[in-house]
């Protein structure tokens, strides 16, 4: 079966490539903007949204030029493809925190974060013709506190602009990073335990595990 990661997110690619899949890339056409509160609906839903319109438009009627660059042939293989989609965000104090809008934006989201403990949620969907699975995963993380200097020339690095949060742990920011409570891939956009065991339910396993 092919795999289709449903996001165009450099670490994401990363860490799949991490794990030994092999896979392609067909970024989501998905409004990302949805009325929910709970962020773990949030997650799903958006996670699920993003891989049921990739699977839609390399396997319906209208996607015959998506399905040859995905590599599926232009007369379709629906029933062999799996489309991954995810989605993260950061949850602080009832709040529900995407990627910044602005450097002001940024600042204003790491000052609120700053020597505090938020939790990040991320969403995984698989989507083939046969199955649907969706899970969410969350990892609470703690920050050092920051002064305003560090703040101000981290957002100048310009890495916190395509983050959720704001921030990435992987990078310099790690430093500040107190600790953190649950898995730690799911913080930098893949909860990678749950994104095996549900890929390997649809037939789809890393290359050094088939």
């Amino acid at each position: 079966m092919k795999l289709i990661l449903a996001s165009a997110s450099q670490r994401r690619r990363e860490l799949m490539h991490m794990c030994g899949y092999e896979f392609d890339i067909v970024p989501s056409e998905t409004d990302e903007h949805i009325a929910e509160s709970d962020p773990g609906r949030l997650v799903s839903r958006l996670a699920e949204e993003k891989a049921r319109e990739v699977f839609s438009r390399l396997c319906g009627k209208e996607g015959g030029a998506n399905k040859t660059r995905a590599g599926l042939g232009a007369d379709g293989a629906k029933e062999d493809i799996a489309v991954l989609g995810s989605d993260t965000i950061v949850y602080h104090e009832g709040r529900i925190i995407g990627k910044p809008s602005d450097e002001k934006n940024a600042y204003n989201i790491l000052s609120a974060l700053s020597g505090k403990t938020h939790e990040v949620y991320t969403g995984v969907a698989v989507i083939t013709a046969k199955r649907r699975l969706v899970e969410y995963d969350v990892t609470r993380v703690a920050f050092e506190r920051l002064s305003d200097e560090e703040i101000g020339k981290y957002i100048a690095s310009g890495e916190p602009m395509d983050k959720a949060g704001a921030y990435g742990i992987q990078g310099p920011f790690g430093m500040f990073v107190k600790g953190i409570e649950g898995n730690y891939f799911t913080v930098i956009g893949l909860p990678l335990p749950k994104v095996y065991r549900m890929l390997a339910s649809v037939g789809v396993l890393p290359r050094d595990f088939k």
